[in-house]
């Protein structure tokens, strides 16, 4: 699923939590606000995560060390702030992480 560069705002819709064979998620170049919904954690097969470039505030939360076929992790240009998860030590497939 990609909406990237499309002036979209207000909170990341936690539904997108149960689309559960999505394979990437490109929401990057938004203005989307609020805190990264833990529901992310649920996307099982998700590979490309792309947040960058929004207005999204607090931490990351714990369970995205949770999505173990996670090759790209992008969060940067947010007010991001907090601790790297220590379950990110476990997404062994992963090849870029950009905080």
């Amino acid at each position: 699923l990609v909406v990237s560069n499309n002036q979209l705002s207000g909170n990341i819709p936690p539904g997108f939590g149960r689309l559960s064979q999505l394979k990437e998620l490109n929401l990057k170049g938004n203005q989307f606000s609020g805190s990264i919904p833990p529901e992310l954690g649920q996307l099982s097969s998700l590979k490309y995560l792309n947040l960058s470039n929004n207005q999204l505030s607090g931490s990351i939360p714990l369970n995205v060390g949770l999505l173990i076929s996670l090759v790209h992790l992008v969060v940067s240009n947010n007010q991001l702030s907090g601790n790297i998860p220590p379950g990110f030590g476990r997404l062994s497939q992963l090849k870029e992480l950009n905080l």
